[in-house]
């Protein structure tokens, strides 16, 4: 019998992936919840699963400390996202 790995995320989900600038490596993400700068955030998708710090943030091109709930916001990522991938705070 094969056993199946879970894929529980850790925390909660914040937002999923609306768009991914390939070229300079930033994802915009939609909130569902608030995200500060100096937060870590766990993406999973696809093949992606992976944690990173939130080092800074931008929302209508203004970088921002805090961004809340129906915010859009660019970040830089580690990994090549798609839209749709879910992001979770940890």
């Amino acid at each position: 019998m094969e056993t199946q790995e879970k894929m529980v995320p850790e925390g909660d989900q914040i937002g999923k992936i609306t768009h991914y600038y390939d070229h300079i490596g930033v994802a915009v993400i939609e909130l569902s919840s608030s995200l500060n700068v100096g937060d870590t955030i766990r993406i999973i998708g696809g093949e992606a699963d992976f944690s990173q710090n939130v080092d800074s943030m931008e929302v209508e091109r203004q970088k921002v400390q805090t961004a809340k709930a129906g915010d859009s916001v660019g970040l830089k990522v580690s990994q090549k996202v798609r839209d749709g991938y879910r992001v979770y705070k940890i």
